[in-house]
């Protein structure tokens, strides 16, 4: 099971709480996982990537094992800790403003 941790907007939005676990068969890169989370939560289809593209959203970024991956590609493998589920697969929103 993939770890992941929601920032609090996408977790009241999938009404959950705390990190959520997924089930992500085969190769676990980051469209696998984003897969996942959206197959689980449907509700959440479009928040982080757009739906036609694939895309990260803008002010969404990536992180695993203390590591930015938001500007990977979305099919490059993730840390195998993360496949492992000994660390988890931070989605985060991005702050902007002036």
């Amino acid at each position: 099971m993939i770890r992941v941790i929601l920032p609090p907007h996408l977790r009241t939005l999938a009404k959950v709480t705390g990190e959520v676990e997924v089930e992500v068969p085969g190769e676990v890169t980051q469209r696998h996982v984003l897969d996942a989370v959206e197959k689980r939560f449907p509700m959440l289809l479009g928040t982080m990537r757009d739906r036609d593209t694939g895309a990260r959203r803008p002010l969404v970024r990536f992180f695993a094992c203390e590591e930015d991956l938001s500007n990977e590609s979305p099919d490059a493998p993730l840390p195998d800790r993360v496949a492992a589920g000994a660390e988890p697969f931070m989605v985060v929103g991005a702050m902007a403003g002036g």
